[in-house]
């Protein structure tokens, strides 16, 4: 048996978008080559997807360009659009009016259509060429993304990056999770192994200091209901000081009973309630962003663990999704 694959429309550029259906199990996902997109993920049993997704490609070059995509070659904020590379300062492209980049401002590879390069019942694979300077990131970089579906339900996300010079990388895959499928996400239960985070500063990016989340309203350890700021979620919780073992981290339960749980390789995890996320007939809040990565903006801040990739080494973080019911 092969994937299901179908035309989903053209970019605003003319070019064709696919879609592609993987399933095993109990679990069934929908995928987009424009920025290789989570489009949907669909429980047996349950009436709605677990993540927030559309059907109009339009929507996706626009207001959903995070919804589900997978984002590089560095997700979250470069403070001041720059960061040394091997001591070297490098200047990034923001989008226009900003001078801090966010997802790699117009080089982020959510914006890019990616080739479908193999597929079957069960899996596909996406590839994507980034040339040396773009964006202002050095080295021409190969990246090839592996979603694949495991009996009973879990969702498993492989990526792999080389490059032919030294350069940042830092993906993460940018779905919005709402497991009752209601108008927010509040009231769902979140638990996080995380016993630090990373301050902000009134623009997102991290002060600089590793802040221990005991007594503050960024403690998960222990599972609690999610409130509408309590505390606000733009931020990075501290799993490690490097890539590990792939590790569970996370869970998020609904009301339904219904659960996801989040294991990854990677020292961090980013969440944002959504509160600017809102969309067409979407509202704010509907969905909580959960992005496995390495910590943000880390040149030269003590403590935080590189983002550098240097030729002959491949980048190959894991994140799976595994649900269950409680």
């Amino acid at each position: 048996m092969q994937a299901m694959v179908t035309g989903f429309g053209m970019t605003a550029a003319g070019m064709a978008v696919q879609r592609v259906v993987i399933a095993a199990g109990d679990l069934t996902v929908s995928l987009l080559t424009l920025g290789a997109a989570l489009q949907g993920v669909r429980l047996r049993g349950v009436p709605h997807s677990l993540t927030i997704g559309s059907d109009d490609v339009a929507l996706y070059e626009g207001a959903f360009r995070h919804h589900g995509t997978l984002i590089g070659p560095v997700v979250n904020r470069l403070t001041g659009a720059k960061a040394p590379i091997g001591g070297v300062l490098h200047r990034f492209k923001a989008d226009a009016g900003e001078d801090t980049i966010l997802h790699s401002g117009p080089a982020g590879t959510h914006r890019k259509v990616w080739t479908l390069a193999e597929t079957s019942a069960s899996h596909a694979v996406m590839t994507l060429d980034l040339k040396d300077g773009e964006g202002g990131f050095p080295g021409n970089r190969q990246v090839r993304v592996t979603y694949s579906v495991q009996a009973p339900a879990t969702l498993r996300m492989a990526v792999e990056v080389t490059t032919d010079a030294l350069t940042l990388i830092n993906f993460a895959n940018h779905s919005y999770w709402n497991i009752d499928g209601s108008d927010s996400w509040f009231g769902h239960r979140l638990q996080i192994a995380a016993d630090r985070y990373l301050p902000s500063t009134p623009v997102f990016t991290p002060t600089g200091e590793i802040a221990d989340v005991a007594g503050t309203e960024y403690d998960f350890r222990e599972e609690r209901v999610a409130e509408k700021n309590v505390p606000p979620l733009d931020t990075c919780f501290c799993l490690a000081d490097g890539r590990r073992g792939l590790t569970e981290v996370l869970s998020l339960t609904g009301q339904s009973g219904v659960r996801l749980r989040l294991a990854t390789t990677e020292p961090g995890v980013q969440l944002y309630d959504g509160w600017g996320a809102g969309a067409p007939g979407h509202p704010a809040y509907q969905g909580v962003a959960i992005e496995a990565q390495g910590w943000p903006d880390p040149a030269g801040r003590a403590g935080f663990p590189s983002i550098e990739l240097a030729p002959g080494e491949v980048y190959a973080p894991v994140t799976e999704w595994r649900f269950d019911r409680v």
